[in-house]
């Protein structure tokens, strides 16, 4: 463990049906967790991994084998893996769980890595939200309305999804979207805030989820990180032993 990194990464969203080159993306993100292997202690899968995912008891869904076989590999040569869900990726249970030896995390958590204590979440359920969207995130993870849709056949469920994310995802012009996820990035600081006074042993605040790739340094906090995405920048973060964050981009042309 002496020596070697954590490391934090959001939003791949593998799979998505908005992007063509879809095996290159995957194959981009392996090629990642090898350049990690060798140094990382601990990696932290911050949420929206998967653009959509839905586990039933017996069956898992198609696709993304070369990254989920990465995962493993990284498991096996005994890097620690901890996936927060995201809201793309509720509906993670107990496969990966079992078979990697993975903590699966719902909501905002306080961890220890590298001798720090740090917030981690995706993002998605923190600070207020609109009624609407409380209602769809309380319905994504009550156990009743979880069972009443593994009910129905996957050949319906996966278009219905696949096509509400590709809705969301493109129905909005880059203008709007960043303004979107600048509003996120306040909402995210001001319950970082609240928390930190509440809280003040929490040396760092980790999200997901808004899509920015920036570190907020401020004097009277501690440093509130964004880790991007991997549809455009490929951001990912990295804590060193000696307790330092460093914003990273992936094969950044």
């Amino acid at each position: 463990m002496a020596g070697k990194n954590t490391y934090f990464i959001s939003d791949l969203h593998l799979g998505a049906k908005y992007m063509s080159d879809h095996l290159e993306r995957e194959r981009r993100v392996c090629r990642f967790l090898d350049s990690i292997k060798d140094d990382a202690a601990e990696l932290y899968l911050l949420g929206d991994i998967l653009d959509y995912w839905y586990e039933y008891k017996y069956v898992v869904p198609r696709g993304y084998i070369r990254f989920l076989g990465k995962l493993a590999e990284l498991a096996d040569a005994g890097v620690k893996l901890t996936w927060v869900t995201g809201n793309h990726d509720v509906w993670l249970f107990d496969y990966l769980r079992d078979q990697l030896n993975m903590t699966v995390l719902n909501g905002n958590t306080e961890v220890e890595t590298q001798g720090r204590r740090i917030l981690i979440s995706h993002g998605d359920d923190v600070g207020v939200q609109p009624a609407m969207y409380r209602f769809t995130r309380w319905c994504f993870y009550n156990k009743v309305c979880q069972w009443l849709y593994a009910a129905i056949h996957p050949r319906w469920t996966y278009p219905i999804a696949t096509a509400w994310s590709n809705e969301n995802r493109t129905r909005r012009d880059p203008d709007e979207q960043k303004a979107i996820s600048e509003r996120a990035a306040s909402r995210l600081i001001d319950f970082s805030r609240d928390y930190h006074a509440k809280h003040p042993a929490v040396e760092a605040f980790v999200y997901g989820h808004i899509h920015l790739a920036r570190v907020n340094r401020q004097d009277d906090m501690p440093p509130i990180i964004f880790l991007g995405e991997w549809i455009t920048l490929n951001s990912y973060v990295v804590l060193d032993a000696s307790g330092n964050f460093e914003l990273k981009y992936f094969e950044k042309e």
